[in-house]
């Protein structure tokens, strides 16, 4: 699954940071002051965003994985689909969405203006070996067994050796890249052996409650509230020992362990394979999975600066995340080190309009049946 889970080292932490909405940080794109919503999903005769999505062919592509992995899923939302489709080959014009049947349904965003907040997350690539050898020494585990009813040992118990060894999947360089293989819920291992990467999937957790690193540094002053970010939390690893990066990691109990398999690709907790930028983590309880989105998306500079400009995306929910409730999306930015430099960033605000096949007068958006689907299944809870 993507990963997914408390994923975020950033999400988790900002969620709370930037909770303060009346304050418009505009250097983020919460900017929307065009009338308050008093539903989440309000429903307008069409979106009042310029510009077409940029992202047709990577939609179409996420689709097609969607009728290849899911077809329950695909079965309930491929009017949707098809509709979309022929819309984005028509142009992509929001002013002419109802000429292809669809309706558009307005998110009231974090502060009923329609400021949705997007964070991101990706596919890390860590180095490591089959046996504990030269800089290889921090252990990545398989899910162990657990007693019914009871927890597995904490994060600080785990790296004092509290697990058999026969649940080590290999020894990476990095404690702090086994940390944010964990946070991001997935991951690929290079063996340094020559052999294809092996997706290290979500295997479970340990039963601890999440705690943000983000926050502890920022509590003890370490980084500003204002620059924290996963970059913040990189540089802090590269600047102290490791025995004070350790001390840190323990103040998160959680665990997260891991499903080595061989040739696999990255999937959400739909169990579909994402594509990155059109796929994105939701709040099931709000947005079920499969459900289309319309997202006016704030553009970023290289050091995540909001560049005063948006673009317009087609996403598809199928992931979740513990910290992502409500009006937040966290945007699947895809895999290596640059999309990690992107996710590290992210943690703005945009608009979103949810896309149905329109139904008729008075019909509900969302079915009883995918409302009932959306609570169940989850492989993670960030």
């Amino acid at each position: 699954m993507k990963a997914g889970w408390a994923k975020y080292l950033v999400a988790g932490t900002l969620l709370a940071l930037l909770a303060g909405c009346s304050s418009k940080p505009t250097d983020r794109g919460q900017q929307y002051k065009d009338g308050k919503l008093d539903q989440p999903l309000a429903l307008v005769n069409q979106p009042n965003a310029k510009g077409r999505p940029v992202n047709g062919r990577d939609f179409a592509d996420q689709v097609s994985q969607i009728r290849s992995t899911s077809s329950a899923m695909y079965s309930r939302q491929s009017g949707t689909y098809s509709a979309i489709e022929s819309w984005l080959m028509a142009g992509g014009d929001t002013r002419q969405l109802r000429q292809f049947g669809l309706d558009a349904y307005q998110m009231e965003g974090a502060d009923n203006y329609g400021n949705v907040q997007f964070t991101g997350y990706y596919t890390p690539v860590i180095q490591a070996r089959y046996t504990r050898q030269g800089e290889f020494q921090y252990p990545l585990y398989r899910m162990p067994p657990r007693a019914k009813g009871r927890k597995l040992p904490s994060r600080a118990e785990i790296y004092s050796g509290a697990l058999d060894e026969r649940f080590i999947a290999g020894y990476s360089n990095s404690l702090m890249d086994n940390f944010i293989m964990d946070v991001q819920g997935s991951g690929y291992v290079d063996y340094g052996d020559g052999r294809p990467l092996t997706f290290f999937g979500y295997g479970g957790k340990n039963g601890h409650a999440y705690r943000s690193i983000g926050k502890v540094l920022i509590d003890r002053g370490e980084v500003k509230r204002e620059d924290m970010s996963m970059q913040a939390i990189r540089h802090w690893g590269e600047t102290h020992s490791p025995a004070e990066v350790r001390e840190l990691l323990e103040q998160n109990p959680s665990f997260v362990f891991f499903k080595p398999e061989s040739f696999a690709p990255v999937r959400g907790a739909s169990a579909v394979p994402l594509v990155a930028k059109a796929s994105v983590a939701a709040d099931r309880a709000l947005i079920p999975p499969g459900t289309a989105l319309l997202a006016e998306v704030p553009l970023l500079d290289n050091n995540g600066k909001f560049t005063g400009k948006y673009e317009m995306r087609m996403m598809v929910s199928l992931d979740v995340g513990g910290a992502i409730k409500g009006q937040h999306f966290d945007i699947y930015q895809g895999i290596g080190p640059d999309a990690g430099h992107m996710a590290g960033w992210f943690n703005h605000y945009g608009r979103v309009w949810v896309l149905k096949n329109a139904p008729g007068a008075g019909a509900p958006i969302f079915s009883s049946a995918q409302n009932n689907t959306s609570q169940s299944g989850l492989l993670v809870s960030r």
